[in-house]
């Protein structure tokens, strides 16, 4: 009993001991708690900078990667055909198939493309009889199983520059020339990409070295494109009497080679357009009639007789 005893009085007297030293050790806490916090903090601000630095420093690469893959971004160019109503200009389209003929078709094929489809869009028919039978069509067998060349009419395709692939790439240096046909289409941001490669070249900057037979162009994938800059101003001495200086022949090349690509464009514009006219008449009208319909069994009102 004797021995408990002693042993409960110990204890109390270290608990009364501790908590007379509680408030000092309580102070002491929140202070050092309180240090915690702000290093906390800081070290959180500092991670959140850290991170939106690397952050910038990896978009910066992967934008400068990506324009070295892909080449640079073309600006957006506000084109006459543009709009949701808008048309392409036909004189321009008449410019630019005469930019294509000069420039263009010495190289660059366009395979998908027959001379009736010029007509009534950059010439007459009289006109483009004249331009089709400029060129040698080779047909046949003729009565004695013999090819023969014949002038060019308004149901063949354009000439074609090389026979085969393998006579363009020795042409040129191994490059292949791709069909314009579609270019406009195949090519991400088709017409303005375009544009942008016909009027982009100039000398590299300080440190791109370009190897010979290639031409420095910040548009191309790359930036080192075989061909060489073709539009130059008074290249082209347009009919009309317009200055051809380069950006005005790569605005109508381009206006040339967007209509080959869709040339159904104002026919669908159209289209859509009365189509959207029409179904505005059909929703009006079904309007009308709903609330015709529907008007009185929405207005009647309802007799509960709980009594009878």
């Amino acid at each position: 009993m004797f021995g408990s005893r002693a042993i409960h009085r110990l204890l109390r007297e270290k608990l009364q001991s501790q908590t007379t030293y509680s408030p000092l050790f309580a102070s002491l806490k929140k202070e050092h708690e309180g240090v915690e916090s702000t290093t906390r903090k800081s070290l959180r601000t500092l991670a959140l900078f850290g991170a939106g630095v690397s952050g910038l420093l990896s978009f910066a690469t992967i934008s400068s990667c990506d324009e070295a893959e892909h080449g640079l971004e073309a600006a957006i160019y506000p084109w006459p055909h543009a709009g949701i109503l808008s048309s392409y200009d036909h004189a321009s389209i008449r410019r630019g198939h005469q930019v294509y003929q000069q420039v263009c078709a010495s190289c660059h094929s366009m395979s998908l493309i027959s001379y009736r489809d010029l007509v009534g869009v950059a010439y007459t028919e009289e006109e483009t009889k004249a331009l089709a039978a400029e060129i040698e069509v080779v047909d046949g067998p003729n009565d004695e199983g013999e090819m023969f060349t014949r002038p060019g009419k308004l149901s063949d395709r354009f000439p074609q520059p090389y026979a085969n692939e393998q006579a363009a790439r020795f042409a040129n240096g191994g490059a292949y020339p791709p069909d314009l046909s579609l270019i406009t289409k195949a090519r991400h941001n088709g017409q303005n990409y375009v544009f942008a490669l016909l009027t982009g070249y100039h000398d590299p900057p300080a440190g791109v070295s370009i190897r010979d037979g290639l031409h420095y162009n910040p548009y191309f994938p790359g930036g080192a494109i075989a061909m060489p800059k073709m539009l130059n101003d008074g290249a082209v001495e347009y009919e009309d009497g317009t200055p051809a200086t380069e950006a005005q022949m790569g605005k109508d090349v381009v206006s040339f080679l967007s209509w080959a690509a869709e040339p159904e464009m104002e026919e669908r514009k159209l289209m859509g357009f009365k189509w959207i006219f029409v179904l505005s008449l059909a929703l009006l009208q079904a309007g009308y009639y709903r609330r015709l319909k529907w008007s009185v069994l929405k207005s009647r009102k309802l007799v509960l007789d709980v009594v009878n």
